[in-house]
């Protein structure tokens, strides 16, 4: 799994770029970041987004595979497999109810995307909303224990040309049903983006509980993104838990977001810059 990323790279490196109409559509999007932004992956493009994960407890490799129907539409299909590395008391995983030690696996992840409005440098605030749910199948300590679904809503700021500086908010709620219990969980999430130096992007954030794995605490995240190109990008980030009932312990991440235009006219792959 490791190999994955340096496979990608090496692949694209044989890649034709997409011509600047299909350009103008792209995004960039903020994953293995929890703090999302108001933008979609444009009109008959798709998208591969995968990173791996690590701290004491697990070991994470998340794949998400995303296309947009058109300009305000983006759907998603996600999963992530791994291990549990230690042995653990259950109370430290409050959702999980078997062995937190060896392979798992979680799938399905099902996502849709809406986008009110794009944003632009020094304009109004871009406006999108998120709803999906997560599926109770899998094994081990990634697989969901019960049925659950989350939703919420993002606003974007851009300041400085070429998105020198990008802001995003989020605000939203998880809904769990284990056991035949119900629960809402409250979401939140303020993330920035800043350019430096070429395609290198400076990048943190602040959030209580991640959307795709509910229950953990307050938290930080900071690390960089690099473009590369409008469509091949890559990150790296450190984060650890700062507060709450349940609190995450120290990880870190590497990441890579790979566009496609297998369904556009021109039947090309693109290489280019990657995003969150």
């Amino acid at each position: 799994m490791k190999f994955l990323h340096l496979a990608l790279l090496l692949w694209l490196a044989t890649s034709s770029v997409l011509n600047a109409q299909i350009q103008s559509n792209l995004v960039q999007r903020v994953r293995p970041f929890i703090t999302d932004d108001a933008r979609v992956v444009g009109a008959r493009l798709s998208q591969l987004e995968s990173w791996y994960r690590q701290d004491k407890e697990t070991v994470q490799q998340w794949f998400l595979f995303a296309f947009g129907p058109n300009e305000w539409l983006e759907l998603t299909l996600g999963g992530v497999i791994g291990a549990g590395l230690v042995e653990a008391e259950l109370e430290e995983f409050p959702f999980v109810d078997e062995t937190t030690k060896g392979f798992s696996v979680g799938v399905p992840l099902v996502q849709t995307k809406f986008l009110f409005r794009g944003y632009e440098a020094n304009g109004w605030p871009g406006v999108s909303l998120v709803i999906g749910t997560f599926l109770p199948y899998g094994h081990g300590v990634l697989q969901p224990p019960g049925y659950g679904a989350f939703s919420f809503l993002i606003v974007s700021q851009s300041i400085g040309e070429g998105d020198a500086v990008l802001i995003h908010g989020n605000l939203g709620m998880n809904y769990l049903n284990v056991e035949g219990r119900n629960e809402l969980i409250n979401t939140w999430g303020i993330g920035t983006q800043i350019r430096t130096i070429g395609g290198f992007h400076l990048v943190g954030e602040l959030f209580s509980g991640d959307p795709y794995v509910p229950g953990s605490g307050v938290s930080y995240q900071v690390g960089f993104r690099h473009f590369f190109s409008d469509f091949f990008q890559i990150d790296g980030t450190i984060g650890s838990g700062i507060g709450g009932k349940t609190i995450l312990p120290f990880w870190f991440s590497a990441g890579v977001r790979i566009v496609f235009d297998f369904f556009s006219a021109s039947h090309s792959v693109s290489t280019g810059a990657l995003r969150r």
